[in-house]
């Protein structure tokens, strides 16, 4: 374990230590905290508003030696006190650079750890307080709890104990091997979801009202666990940004993990894929799955091979069937995205694709002949500001804006609200990846904002958003209607407003199954 364990040494000094590091007792043992100052709306840190933060908190074994390619273990009992004074080691080795969140890597073994924010660090006497999980993104291959962006003091600060959790990556969690279970990572959020409905009381939340939420792949990893029948009982709301879901299918889950396999030379077990280094199987894993500039259409249709995957076992079918059988309609979902998630991809390519016509543009990036024209007239308003823009548009459909429209409608009668964050970066100029995640947390204080959201974000969006959340978490309604028949949505900007139809510029590629 790589955080310190301490025993007290008597009453007064135990007395005294709390005042200042609150202990809570868990399943496994005791830990200790730090209380930190929240942030009020619009102004600097507000000392009459604490947050006790516990970090690091480990809820399995680390998944080394005979357990790297094991399901997750629960946590052993440990002795004395656990000094949750530090993020925890971390799955992501070295920040690979693939958002503009800072996402901190910490060196160590135990990556499978929880952090804990809660305004209450004791027992709850009555219900308890609503809680949020939240799961990063990363692209089921990179991300870490770790960030400051995450930090839930703001949630805490109004009335919600916050979680958020680790999980391991790429081929460690996700990979296809012959004779390991499948989904680790799905089985590290199951465990971690276990965790918080056994000792969040403890830390004054109530397990009786769970939200899971996270952003990117984090937004797919809960569409995907609302879709499963075995996490049903773990939590009771969804608040999905930004959900890239993966459902893998089982043969191309096992043909890239062969593949990966003999490229290294081994054969593809846990033996031989366990023998080799941690670094080898990421060398090789990048090699696999890097992008070669090739057909972008491709990339959105089919995905990357390494995220869950529908093994008949956690994941018995495709998340959509799931929400058309019926899994998960009781469990109220808030589902969006922001309006140009990946014209970040596109937006230097202008000069690239002037002579390119904008037919030819679309097909290229996977637009079905008989959906250009009337999706160019949907979109007139992006297409007057080049092709570019319109490339990043047309990603950002397809990968995550024509899902949105979907699970809406697989969903039917079910409690379903949709958003769209509009609000322009002050930086790029447009609403794009990650841009609404510092609003969701209500942390336009927190480092390297600019570069994401440019000079003086607007606090009064944050605000807005943030108190959308907390108002799902709490009480399960964001607070403007629901989708229904009048395809209703939050339209986030400045000034905000509710807008039916909001997506209608994504119906032409509804219309062709594309």
């Amino acid at each position: 374990m790589e955080n310190t364990q301490t025993t007290s040494a008597g009453a007064g000094a135990a007395e005294a230590a709390a005042a200042d590091h609150p202990e809570v007792q868990t399943s496994a043992g005791r830990v200790r905290g730090r209380w930190r100052e929240t942030t009020a709306p619009g102004s600097g840190p507000r000392g009459n508003l604490r947050s006790a933060a516990f970090l690091g908190i480990p809820f399995a074994e680390a998944p080394v030696g005979e357990l790297r390619f094991a399901a997750p273990v629960p946590k052993a009992p440990w002795q004395g006190v656990f000094d949750a004074a530090a993020f925890g080691p971390t799955a992501q080795r070295g920040d690979p650079g693939v958002t503009l969140i800072p996402e901190p890597s910490v060196p160590g073994e135990s990556t499978l750890n929880v952090n804990v924010y809660t305004p209450s660090p004791e027992p709850a006497t009555g219900a308890g307080l609503p809680v949020l999980v939240y799961i990063h993104g990363g692209g089921y291959f990179a991300g870490s709890p770790a960030s400051p962006w995450y930090d839930g003091r703001n949630f805490t600060r109004d009335g919600v104990v916050t979680v958020t959790l680790s999980y391991r990556l790429g081929f460690d969690g996700f990979g296809w091997i012959q004779d390991a279970p499948s989904n680790r990572g799905v089985r590290d959020w199951l465990l971690a979801l276990e965790w918080v409905q056994q000792n969040i009381a403890a830390f004054g939340g109530d397990p009786a009202r769970v939200t899971i939420s996270g952003q990117s792949a984090g937004g797919g990893a809960v569409m995907t666990l609302l879709g499963m029948e075995k996490a049903q009982h773990l939590f009771h709301g969804v608040y999905a940004i930004s959900g890239a879901l993966a459902d893998v299918s089982a043969a191309r889950s096992e043909e890239f993990g062969r593949r990966l396999a003999a490229e290294l030379g081994v054969a593809p077990t846990r033996a031989g894929i366990g023998a080799l280094s941690e670094e080898r199987i990421l060398e090789v894993q990048k090699k696999l799955t890097a992008f070669d500039g090739g057909d972008m259409g491709d990339i959105v249709e089919n995905g990357l091979p390494l995220g869950p995957s529908v093994d008949g076992d956690l994941i018995l079918r495709p998340t959509p069937e799931s929400f058309r059988e019926g899994v998960g309609s009781d469990k109220p979902l808030v589902l969006g995205a922001t309006d140009d998630e990946f014209t970040m991809a596109t937006a230097d390519a202008g000069k690239a694709m002037a002579l390119v016509p904008k037919g030819m543009l679309l097909g290229k990036l996977g637009v079905p002949k008989e959906a250009r024209a009337p999706y160019l007239a949907a979109n007139a308003d992006v297409v007057a500001k080049g092709k570019a823009r319109l490339a990043g548009r047309v990603l950002t459909d397809r990968m995550f804006r024509v899902a949105i429209l979907r699970i809406v409608a697989d969903r039917g009668a079910a409690p379903t609200w949709v958003y769209r964050f509009s609000w322009p970066s002050g930086h790029f100029g447009f609403a794009e990846h990650c841009l609404d995640v510092p609003f969701f947390f209500d942390g336009l204080d927190g480092p390297a904002m600019e570069p994401l959201a440019g000079p003086n974000p607007p606090q009064a969006l944050a605000d807005e958003v943030h108190a959308a959340a907390v108002a799902f978490i709490a009480d399960g309604d964001p607070g403007w209607a629901r989708y229904g028949a009048a395809k209703i949505a939050r339209v986030y900007d400045t000034p905000s407003r509710e807008e039916a139809d909001a997506y209608a510029s994504v119906r032409p590629l509804l219309a062709t199954g594309r």
